[in-house]
């Protein structure tokens, strides 16, 4: 199944005719908590659970025991000033379950960013500690709004 557009074979001019599913797969994290050997994609919606099953087991060499497809309705808002609703597109979710002994763990790219920000963060709360020790120290020096002479 394919909707490109290709050039005609014309004689004398031979081309590759490659043709190219509409397709496509994208691993997303799951939002519940899920067996270790359940993996979640978000798939075309055109795919059935037998092209997600084939295009898994030929493509990738993936064993698959099972597939289970839903769909999810894509979020409708109401904009405030003109009052027309606008939805966002729905999405196919396909979660495909491997043998017992397989399991998949979704990778954690930014754990670095993570433990640096923390860091920042500590740093930040430290800043925080000595300017409010620093105001404390000076409360009552002359020339402060908080020191009066009576």
């Amino acid at each position: 199944m394919s909707t490109r557009w290709y050039p005609i074979y014309q004689r004398g001019n031979p081309q590759l005719r490659v043709f190219l599913p509409n397709f496509w797969m994208k691993l997303i994290r799951p939002t519940e908590e899920q067996p270790p050997n359940v993996v979640t994609f978000s798939v075309s919606m055109e795919m059935t659970k037998y092209d997600v099953r084939s295009y898994l087991e030929k493509i990738y060499k993936l064993p698959v025991v099972d597939v289970r497809t839903r769909i999810a309705m894509g979020e409708t808002k109401k904009d405030q000033t003109y009052g027309y609703i606008t939805k966002k597109d729905d999405v196919k979710l396909a979660y495909v379950t491997l043998p017992r002994e397989e399991s998949f763990v979704f990778p954690d790219f930014f754990s670095e960013k993570a433990e640096k920000q923390a860091k920042e963060e500590k740093s930040l709360d430290e800043s925080k500690a000595g300017f409010r020790r620093f105001l404390d120290r000076n409360k009552k020096r002359p020339g402060t709004p908080g020191w009066f002479s009576i």
